[in-house]
């Protein structure tokens, strides 16, 4: 009987299955009741980093310029047929001016702008709390404004407020379509690949056990501090597909022994858990370690990220080492169907594919990394940018107003750049300098604020979301006088994209050294960490390359229903990479744990990858595609940030699970043979006896 950690815990929820099954379900139905109300305390806002100029500019103007920074609110007024001097049209601009001086978030509206062409009107009204109370006072005042509109007279709500609130209610509606779409697919695979109706329920009950109880502790955390709406999309999306993940694992090890002890459930359940649950707990620490990665970048929105995706894999991890035990049992195999097999779960159809590899292992090899690297090759042309006004449909308020600013005022006069001054530096000559940089299309007189702060507003000729924009930043930050802040809309998307791109390198290369070490615990093997770390950088080469096709290039607009904003998302190459060489190590230590399984048994390497592959490939196929069905489904129905996820990460499971684990890995280890397991002695003295035989 097995003695080890993992072993005790399985056998022993098992024995006190009633116990744990009863305190599951009162975790879950306590913070469940908090589940429902999560999406609607988290934020839209936070993308701001820490310590930068565009932060500070933007403090400034809230403290002496009545919050009229980057999360203003502007009302936008356009007629086709009236001028904005008729009676009619004033009486909407008085109407929409008393609605937001009655929103206390709010300071009063400064004097309409009147457009050049006489039939635009911009009414701008600051902020007078955080970004996130900003979202939820622009939610409020929203639909008030938008009524105003008539037959003659367009009304709409923008700037960033607005447009994190649209954006909020887009992704609602999206998150919906992929739920309705993700939880019947999800269980039509799990049905084809358990052929039993029962085992096929125990991945979607602990998943949704772990997730509704994240959920509920997400919203006692946004008690305390802001939480980005990305934390509930990302942890959905994760944990939907890990844990059903996992719970696979554990479920087809289990009838495998089950059917090797059937009088014997509990010592089943303990050999199981020492076995497919020491992989799973690996798995999950290696997918926690790489999101705990993210919490260095100095960006409240990625690390509130990066901690609602942890607690939702830290519930559905400790679910499955506990709860799922406790519901394994013979009851398992109950409600059979025709292609269901009670014998021994070790596909000889994968046996065969892992002699066939065997024959032929160089040429194996080099296919799967030449297809890999050739895949890989549109990565060398990556661009980022962050989100522009175009992730919104068309006819949401905050891209109507924007886009009607941008006609009547010119490209960049929706993202005005904000030059904040101390009270000794001339603003005149500031003025002057702004006037004479290429890509300005006009300057404003400075204003002094209530601390004697001085502000000059410039408008660029170009789109605030254009690389053209966020390289004026940079220019104007070299030629204007040391200690002037440059502020605004796109300065703020500027630090974010510059932050993202330095901080990625850091993140990289903690998730790289990490990972390495992970599995060298896990796996006692020098080569095998190396390789498990390189073969999961070829995935993830190759699905970015493809997201630059799909995005960038604009190759999957038609086909997915967006508009390509000619980049991908900033935080794509340091967030996707970090979710991405997860979900690679989730099937590399399940492969590689069960090959090392069979290497401390038989001694024989070849032996080795071959049962690895005749017991594992199964299931790897089974959860890669429920694993690509949940991302694909949030790539078809969510905003175009969850499109490039989901798109991406599919992708990534895919060549992951299919060519890698499948492929590459087998071939490269037949190659290695023995010296694949090497571990020096100094090494094997000082680390922990793992192991995954018995």
């Amino acid at each position: 009987m097995p003695s080890a950690p993992l072993a005790a815990l399985g056998r022993w929820s098992h024995a006190h299955r009633f116990t744990v099954i009863a305190v599951w379900t009162a975790i879950a139905i306590g913070f469940g009741v908090f589940a429902p109300r999560l999406e609607h305390a988290l934020s839209g806002a936070m993308w701001e980093v820490n310590g930068s100029d565009s932060l500070a500019a933007r403090r400034v103007l809230e403290q002496e310029f009545a919050g009229f920074s980057s999360q203003s609110a502007v009302a936008v007024f356009h007629s086709d047929t009236l001028e904005a001097s008729a009676p009619a049209y004033q009486a909407l601009v008085d109407k929409a001016t008393a609605i937001l001086a009655s929103e206390s978030a709010l300071s009063p509206a400064a004097p309409p702008q009147v457009a050049p062409d006489g039939h635009t009107v911009m009414l701008q009204a600051g902020s007078l709390v955080s970004p996130t109370e900003s979202v939820r006072a622009a939610e409020r005042v929203a639909d008030d404004i938008a009524a105003l509109s008539t037959d003659s007279i367009t009304v709409a709500l923008t700037g960033s407020p607005a447009f994190w609130a649209d954006f909020n209610a887009v992704n609602r509606e999206g998150m919906m379509k992929a739920e309705l779409l993700t939880w019947p697919v999800t269980a039509v695979i799990l049905i084809v690949a358990f052929g039993t109706l029962a085992a096929a329920g125990l991945p979607l009950i602990l998943t949704a056990v772990g997730l509704i109880s994240a959920m509920g502790v997400l919203f006692g955390v946004t008690r305390f501090t802001d939480l980005s709406i990305w934390s509930l999309n990302f942890a959905m999306m994760f944990a939907l597909a890990l844990g059903i993940d996992y719970a696979l694992f554990i479920v087809t090890r289990f009838r495998a022994a089950l059917h090797g002890t059937p009088n014997d459930v509990n010592g089943a359940v303990g050999v199981t858990m020492d076995t497919a649950g020491k992989a799973v707990l690996f798995s999950g620490l290696t997918v926690l370690v790489s999101l705990s990665a993210v919490l260095v970048v100095p960006i409240p929105a990625f690390r509130s990220i990066a901690i609602g995706m942890m607690l939702a894999v830290g519930f559905v991890l400790l679910a499955g080492l506990t709860l799922l035990p406790a519901m394994l049992g013979n009851g398992v195999n109950r409600f059979a169907l025709p292609w269901h097999s009670t014998g021994e779960h070790r596909s000889p159809f994968w046996e065969r594919f892992a002699m066939r590899i065997h024959k032929r292992p160089a040429v194996f090899a080099a296919a799967a990394a030449a297809i890999l690297l050739l895949l890989a090759t549109p990565l060398l042309a990556l661009e980022t940018g962050m989100p522009g006004i175009n992730v919104l449909p068309r006819d949401r308020d905050a891209r109507v107003g924007y886009e009607l600013l941008a006609s009547a005022l010119g490209p960049g006069s929706p993202g005005p750049i904000q030059v904040v001054a101390s009270p000794s530096t001339d603003a005149a000559a500031i003025a002057e300098t702004l006037s004479s940089i290429e890509g300005i299309a006009a300057v404003f007189p400075a204003q002094v604020g209530a601390g004697g702060s001085q502000l000059i507003t410039a408008i660029a000729t170009t789109d605030p979301s254009s690389s053209e924009s966020r390289a004026l930043i940079s220019t104007l930050r070299d030629r204007l006088p040391s200690g002037t802040l440059v502020g605004g809309p796109v300065a703020e998307n500027y630090d974010l994209d510059s932050s993202l791109r330095t901080y990625a390198p850091v993140v990289i290369g903690i998730v790289l050294v990490l990972g390495f070490l992970l599995l060298l615990l896990a796996l006692q093997a020098i080569f095998i960490a190396i390789a498990g770390v390189l073969f999961n950088l070829l995935s993830v080469g190759a699905a970015f390359a493809v997201g630059a096709l799909a995005f960038q290039h604009g190759w999957a607009a038609g086909p997915m229903g967006f508009e390509s904003q000619g980049y991908l998302t900033s935080w794509a190459p340091l967030f996707f990479f970090a979710l991405v060489f997860a979900i690679s190590m989730d099937y590399s230590v399940f492969l590689l744990a069960s090959a090392r399984e069979h290497f401390e048994r038989s001694g024989n390497a070849d032996e080795a990858v071959r049962g690895s592959l005749a017991h594992t490939a199964r299931p790897i196929v089974a959860a890669a595609g429920v694993m690509v069905a949940v991302f694909f489904t949030f790539a078809i129905a969510g905003t175009l940030p969850m499109k490039e996820m989901g798109l991406i990460l599919g992708t990534a499971v895919l060549f992951d699970a299919l060519l890698v684990r499948l492929v590459l890995v087998p071939a490269v280890l037949y190659l290695v043979g023995d010296r694949a397991w090497w571990l020096p002695r100094w090494a094997d003295r000082i680390m922990p006896d793992v192991r995954f035989a018995h």
